[in-house]
């Protein structure tokens, strides 16, 4: 299977092709805004570097959040502008599930590889994005916006940390290991989730955990009888 993952969540813009040989070219920038503007010729440039036609992609992995709320659906909306021209399975990857997974290919020490991993990354008025997972990377709950100090109390003892909001997870759990402080997912990590996710039943959606910080503008509003 010929895979190209897409991540414009958070901070970087990425794009990455991974063939059916197991080779993987990929393209990473720090942008925090622009990914709009930057991601297509992102696309097109590790797609030249890989020697792939879209023809020849059987699958697009795409993050879906949680992130932010305009970044995470340009990817989204690239996706499926491809899925409309060529007939290309889309899979959603979570931010969450993807700096887990680089934390582990990162090369852990073994003994880590069985111990729990929560995963954070800062959200508004004192929360976290959080998700634990279990030892060998599966899920032991679902990704939930929380006060860090409600996700850090619930962690097991042996549980390590990771992602951009390890550190306020630390705060009231100081007892814990900080492993890694990812503010966004590895690319190649988004990349071989999405080629190991089973096919889904619906496209990809978005993934929100809070509602967003704009709200409708009510001044000069005209009223209708």
């Amino acid at each position: 299977m010929t895979l190209l993952a897409l991540d414009t969540a958070l901070s970087r813009c990425s794009a990455a092709v991974l063939r059916d040989d197991g080779s993987l070219v990929m393209l990473s920038e720090e942008l925090g805004r622009g990914h709009a503007e930057r991601l297509a010729g992102m696309v097109q440039e590790v797609m030249a570097q890989a020697g792939v036609a879209f023809s020849d992609l059987s699958r697009i992995a795409v993050t879906v959040g949680p992130g932010s709320f305009t970044g995470l659906r340009v990817a989204l909306s690239v996706a499926r502008g491809f899925a409309v021209v060529w007939p290309v399975e889309l899979v959603g990857v979570t931010t969450l599930a993807a700096i887990a997974q680089g934390v582990r290919e990162a090369g852990m020490d073994a003994g880590a590889q069985d111990r729990p991993l929560a995963v954070a990354l800062p959200a508004r008025g004192g929360e976290v994005y959080a998700q634990l997972f279990a030892a060998g990377g599966l899920p032991a709950g679902e990704p939930a916006a929380i006060a860090a100090e409600t996700f850090a109390a619930a962690l097991p003892a042996d549980a390590r940390l990771a992602g951009a909001g390890a550190e306020a997870l630390a705060q009231f759990r100081p007892d814990l290991e900080i492993v890694d402080r990812a503010a966004a997912p590895d690319i190649a990590a988004v990349a071989r989730l999405g080629l190991a996710a089973p096919s889904p039943e619906t496209p990809p959606v978005p993934l929100y955990l809070k509602p967003p910080d704009a709200k409708p503008q009510t001044r000069f509003r005209i009223a209708y009888a």
